[in-house]
């Protein structure tokens, strides 16, 4: 096996490495309590904590999560599709749709799929960035003091309703999902392995919201759009409700881990080895330099965004079945990584233009590669 890209894990270090191939059961990392910013999952009664046969390739495992996360989640396979790409390579993710369209709901499935830890933050104008981070309390006993660690410390952190606190709150995230971990006090913790941050925003309810700055939003690889449930899958739904599922208690979903956290490297470094033909570099380029130079545009895409469009690409192709990356990867992932990431001038949001709508602009304007 070729060597691990640390830049494509979720954190830093190096985790155990087990055989794509074992069949050993999984050892589920502790579901944490306490905070009132923790959300509590046990592991369902008289349940198997391990999945029936260990997925080998993205591929595979891409499979069995869209399984698990549909025994919970009705419809919605774009953005299941999209947390998948954003967990094998590597990055965060922003969500953003309306109350009820099972963003919340998506996530917690997430966390339980992969077996890691999970805390939920709950985002307020009154959050503090020690109620992220944690602080340190003096213990007068032994005259030290300790780390009180906050909810960031988990293995999935999702920052709920994200644009209802200050921007002070905000930026508490930024070094966490940049750097993989946090400085309180002047000391730096890492945070544990796998890391991701999935963040949710409502685009509609715009009274007591704080905008997301523009360096904090360059963060998140990829910015989902959930959009409302067919009218078919809205009945589903409703007979699953009928049937006894609850969405508060996942124990009625009897959703099974896909692997363990440790084992995630492995498929990682699959997405690593995926091809990439020059050509095709060179249409990301193309793509990205495009929306510089639209007329537009306050602010283009930096070169951190051609970069998460050739990671995300890549992730895509490999749960796609496939060791090389097409033009169309690069057009399926160039929404979700860019349309965060593009200022619309003012005059041109009165006359209707968005991010979605300069993307596939611009796609129409560059050259596909054969």
């Amino acid at each position: 096996m070729s060597e691990i890209n640390s830049g494509q894990l979720f954190g830093a270090g190096t985790p155990a490495q087990p055989s794509p191939n074992s069949q050993a059961p999984a050892q589920s990392m502790p579901y944490t309590t306490g905070s009132p910013v923790d959300q509590t999952f046990a592991p369902a009664a008289g349940t198997q904590s391990t999945a029936p046969a260990a997925p080998r390739t993205a591929a595979e495992l891409a499979q069995r999560i869209t399984t698990e996360m549909h025994k919970a989640v009705v419809g919605q396979d774009e953005l299941v599709e999209m947390l998948i790409v954003a967990v094998l390579a590597g990055g965060h993710v922003l969500l953003e749709g309306v109350p009820g369209t099972a963003k919340t709901l998506s996530i917690r499935t997430l966390a339980r799929i992969f077996n890691v830890s999970f805390k939920r933050i709950q985002f307020t104008p009154d959050l503090m960035p020690s109620d992220i981070l944690g602080t340190s309390i003096f213990d007068q006993r032994t005259q030290e003091f300790n780390l009180k660690k906050g909810p960031i410390f988990a293995g999935l952190v999702l920052a709920d309703e994200v644009n209802r606190t200050p921007p002070k709150t905000q930026s508490a995230l930024l070094e966490a999902m940049e750097e993989r971990r946090v400085t309180i006090d002047g000391i730096s913790h890492d945070l544990p392995l796998p890391f991701l941050v999935c963040a949710t925003q409502n685009p509609i309810e715009y009274e007591g919201t704080y905008p997301l700055p523009e360096a904090q939003v360059d963060r998140f690889m990829l910015k989902v759009v959930v959009a409302y449930p067919s009218a078919e899958e809205e009945q589903n739904i409703l007979n699953r409700i009928q049937s006894g599922f609850r969405a508060q208690n996942l124990d009625t979903a009897h959703i099974q881990p896909a692997l363990r956290g440790d084992e995630l490297p492995l498929f990682q470094a699959e997405v690593e080895r995926v091809r990439v033909e020059p050509t095709v570099m060179r249409y990301i380029v193309q793509i990205v330099r495009a929306t510089r130079e639209s007329r537009h545009l306050t602010l283009g895409a930096s070169p951190r965004a051609a970069i998460t469009l050739l990671n995300s690409a890549k992730a895509l192709a490999a749960i796609r079945g496939r060791d090389f990356v097409t033009p169309d990867d690069i057009k399926t992932m160039a929404r979700p990584v860019l349309r965060h990431r593009l200022v619309v001038r003012p005059e041109s949001e009165i006359e209707g233009y968005t991010g979605d709508r300069l993307v596939d602009t611009i796609l129409q304007g560059v050259e596909v590669p054969r």
